[in-house]
């Protein structure tokens, strides 16, 4: 078990119509549980929540020991990008749909969170992808995701073709609409779409998983996460590169997204009993008609 969690920050979706409510409850019932809350800035400027201290997220870390992020998935990325250069370890709440890493439902948060605060977590690490656009052997772009890294084409294009090495050896040439390198955590989300094979996050590996390919042999591969790999604009107008929610649009011929794994990983708790294979379960309902 963990020593208690005395300091939280509590991180919200806060376009979502009604979420202040739910967070403001949220922060009472912790302050009555004797732990010290703290809102990320934005979250209480777009919520009105003024009577609890606030800071930006790039400081959460000086302040913080935890962060409860309420939302669904995308509110989690958008802040785990952040809180892992900061270690502070994360809490999902799920007030989404889907709810993959955000895996605690909104009214179990009185059960649930008073023995995890008190130590009693799983505790999970998640890797990240790191990286950027390279162009004339310039640096133009930095991106950081815990999903995935995408190339695609653009909004008019019919498709892309792309050039793609590991480690400095040729792969293929892919002609497509995009190419997902997704993480083990990426692997539940577009690529997943994309017929792409669902990852453990145990395992160190990404996916290379073609968005609808114009040759039928391109098919999905599993690669090891050690070196780096490039991604070259070959064909294709107005291509894009989107690293979780920061992109980068109009790529031009022989740009290159070079990617590698980060230094950084995200922090996952969980309460105690939490299994990977029963988020598979509930979120893709593999046990319907089990009698």
């Amino acid at each position: 078990m963990a020593k208690p969690f005395r300091r939280a920050a509590l991180v919200g979706k806060y376009q979502a119509q009604g979420i202040r409510n739910v967070l403001e409850d949220i922060a009472h019932f912790l302050e009555r549980s004797g732990v010290e809350v703290v809102l990320e800035r934005d979250t209480a400027l777009n919520t009105g929540l003024t009577e609890f201290g606030s800071v930006p997220a790039a400081e959460l870390g000086q302040r913080c020991e935890v962060a409860i992020v309420l939302g669904g998935d995308g509110t989690m990325l958008g802040i785990a990008r952040q809180l892992a250069r900061q270690n502070v370890p994360l809490i999902g709440i799920n007030q989404g749909r889907l709810g993959f890493i955000t895996d605690i439902p909104v009214d179990k948060v009185r059960e649930v969170l008073p023995p995890m605060l008190a130590g009693a977590v799983e505790v999970e690490s998640r890797t990240m992808i790191e990286g950027g656009i390279w162009r004339d052997g310039h640096l133009i772009f930095e991106g950081l995701s815990l999903n995935d890294v995408v190339v695609s084409r653009g909004a008019t294009a019919s498709m892309v073709e792309l050039s793609v090495e590991v480690d400095g050896q040729f792969v293929a040439n892919i002609r497509a609409d995009g190419l997902i390198l997704a993480s083990p955590t990426g692997s539940t989300a577009y690529a997943l779409s994309a017929g792409g094979p669902i990852l453990h996050p145990g395992i160190a590996g990404w996916l290379l998983v073609p968005i609808a390919s114009h040759t039928l042999s391109n098919r999905p591969i599993v690669l090891p996460d050690r070196g780096e790999v490039r991604i070259e604009i070959v064909a294709g107008k107005d291509a894009s590169a989107n690293f979780d929610m920061q992109s980068l649009a109009s790529l031009l011929h022989g740009d290159q997204v070079r990617v590698r794994r980060s230094d950084h990983t995200v922090r996952f708790l969980h309460p105690q009993g939490w299994s990977y294979y029963g988020t598979l379960r509930r979120k893709l309902r593999w046990n319907e008609g089990v009698v």
